[in-house]
């Protein structure tokens, strides 16, 4: 009778069975539901929210006045720095409002996320863009002929509102993302620290020594010789 005998794995051939490898975690999206919603949120109000800043601009900014004398407009004050401060009082006005909705997305969302400063440097740059338009619109007209003509000669008029330098733009938007960042890194949520995990040594043991053979039997007898 012959016994069925395992044949011999080679050490170059792979096993015939292999434990199935554990399945990777999905990976999660980016950014959640709730944190677009939340994002689109914030752009949508700070957008709306240029509209008071155009109405503030055109009401505290100083005025640049014209004098017509008949057949063409001038200055009525050469050295007046009425322009550069149309300029800086919408400079002014764009850091306050960045600094006021930064607190209010940070009070709004104490966690932060890079989907609340998406959204409030999207929001902030298109309320930027709202208040400039909005400015112009409701400023005096950019017709010079016509209020030269309305107002009469010699009779100073209001020239339109003008933004000379348009980096003032990124007032808003600059402020706003600075400040909510320096609020989160200061007073924001912090997560758990992570525990470590236990992971089994893998240091190098060497093999025990082999058992010492037992000494020889002095009161044995000798093998008899031929």
């Amino acid at each position: 009778m012959t016994e069925a005998v395992t044949p011999y794995d080679k050490p170059d051939q792979p096993p015939s069975e292999s434990p199935s490898a554990p399945a990777a975690p999905a990976s999660e999206p980016a950014f959640s539901p709730s944190d677009i919603r939340d994002g689109a949120a914030i752009a949508l109000v700070i957008g709306v929210a240029g509209v008071l800043l155009g109405l503030l601009w055109v009401w505290l900014a100083p005025r640049v006045q014209y004098v017509s004398n008949g057949e063409a407009v001038y200055l009525r004050d050469t050295e007046s720095e009425a322009r550069i401060g149309a300029d800086g009082t919408f400079l002014l006005l764009s850091v306050g409002f960045g600094v006021l909705s930064a607190l209010a997305v940070f009070l709004w969302r104490r966690g932060g996320g890079a989907a609340q400063v998406i959204g409030l440097a999207v929001g902030s740059v298109f309320a930027a863009l709202v208040g400039w338009r909005v400015g112009l619109w409701l400023g005096p007209s950019s017709d010079l002929v016509a209020a030269a003509r309305k107002a009469g000669k010699g009779v100073p008029f209001d020239a339109p509102l003008e933004l000379l330098a348009h980096g003032a733009l990124l007032g808003w938007p600059m402020a706003a993302v600075v400040v909510h960042l320096a609020l989160t890194a200061l007073w924001g949520t912090r997560d758990p620290a992570p525990e470590l995990a236990m992971w089994p040594s893998t240091y190098y043991q060497a093999p025990a020594d082999p058992p010492a053979a037992p000494p020889a039997d002095p009161s044995g007898t000798e093998p008899p010789r031929p």
